[in-house]
């Protein structure tokens, strides 16, 4: 049986040829594979580090013709902070103790700007030992170290803002518990003397009194949406989840407006319903803020509108949606008024005398509870809020 013969080099250097006929010499296929790659500046230096050699890899990158570099020596390519330091002398001398060095930096190109770029210098030794030169190879990194510093950025900003956040937050946490303390002890005395434990009171008295009240009322509020959004952003709160009915929430905060409308001289309309709808959600939460929607509806809509609550359902989701014949919202800031500290002339955040807070507070707690507060909006006819949470 015939045994095939091995594929060796021939002692002339050439390499076999598939087809049978006459193969390229190893050094002009070496030739040929150095000046087919263009991703890479491959070239030659003498002992010295003058250039000897240049592929069309190395003119793309660097941007110097054969005939323009040659004979040149290798440390044109460096900055000049870095000749200063004596950088290309020491790599040589790098490269002929261990063998071979890898460096990463600035280089230059023709033009003269600058590009990142790996380095990598080996030294050539005859059969004796005897140094002849070096082989470089570079190529351009630049994109991949701007990304890793932009990178770098993005963490470092990332850390700072949340550094900030975190600090903002236990400062409106730490201030609304200092705050609320005092104004808890104001409205007391104001109910106290109201009430004439401390002597009797005219009628101008309980007047100024009552200003008194409503004063330290709405700073309670704004202290409270400081407290809760704090709380919201730390985490901090818990909800609960159970079977909540949309119907009873309704009944529960539109008798607590109701009020308020009619002083207004507005129109509270409770929507008719067939079916009660069920919620999955903490009904606390969900009263807060179905409370803060109607609560500014009535505030914006101007006197003799209208503002109409209603609950339904759809497939997966249990709705409470509240209209009003305000103003509206111009299109352009729908997505505005859902930041916190942000006020409109026509927000749920709380108006323009609260905090900005009520409805970034409203989105985050329905967000929380798997639900959401969107908003459709008709500038000059009107608004619809819409409290959606999972269908129990």
């Amino acid at each position: 049986m015939a045994t095939a013969e091995p594929n060796v080099l021939p002692e002339t250097g050439s390499l076999p040829s598939r087809e049978g006929g006459p193969a390229p010499q190893t050094a002009d296929l070496y030739r040929l594979l150095v000046e087919g790659v263009s991703d890479y500046a491959i070239f030659a230096l003498d002992p010295t580090g003058h250039i000897v050699t240049w592929n069309p890899g190395a003119e793309r990158l660097k941007g110097w013709k054969a005939h323009e570099i040659i004979g040149r020596h290798f440390s044109t390519f460096y900055p000049e902070e870095d000749i200063q330091a004596g950088k290309p002398p020491w790599e040589l001398e790098v490269a002929i103790r261990e063998g071979r060095l890898e460096d990463e930096g600035w280089r230059l190109r023709s033009d003269g700007t600058r590009f990142w770029a790996n380095v990598v210098i080996t030294a050539l030794r005859d059969d004796h030992g005897t140094l002849v030169g070096f082989a470089k190879i570079t190529r351009d990194l630049t994109e991949r170290m701007e990304a890793q510093e932009r990178a770098i950025q993005n963490a470092r900003r990332l850390a700072e803002v949340e550094a900030l956040s975190r600090a903002k937050s236990q400062f409106l946490a730490s201030m609304s518990h200092e705050l609320r303390t005092p104004l808890n002890a104001i409205g007391g005395y104001a109910e106290l003397i109201e009430m004439g434990l401390g002597g009797s009171v005219t009628e101008q008295q309980r007047e100024y009194l009552a200003r008194i009240r409503t004063s330290q009322q709405h700073l309670l509020r704004i202290i409270n949406d400081l407290l809760n959004y704090s709380r919201i952003e730390s985490g901090k709160l818990t909800y609960e989840r159970e079977p909540v009915s949309l119907a009873a929430v309704i009944e529960t905060v539109a008798s607590m407006i109701e009020p308020q409308a009619t002083g207004k001289g507005l129109t509270l309309v409770r929507a008719e319903r067939q079916n009660d709808v069920l919620a999955i959600g903490d009904r606390l939460k969900i009263e807060q803020i179905v409370l803060n929607l109607l609560s500014n509806a009535v505030k914006f809509t101007p006197s003799k509108g209208r503002v109409t609550v209603a609950c339904l359902q759809a497939e997966d989701q249990a709705m409470i949606t509240v209209r009003d014949t305000g103003p509206g919202v111009p299109r352009d800031r729908v997505d505005d008024i859902f930041e916190p500290f942000v006020q409109l002339g026509r927000s749920l955040s709380t108006g323009p005398e609260g905090t900005g807070l009520g409805l970034a507070i409203s989105r985050d707690l329905a967000r929380a509870m798997d639900g959401d507060v969107t908003l459709e909006t008709e500038p000059g006819v009107g608004s619809l809020f819409t409290l959606s949470l999972p269908k129990a």
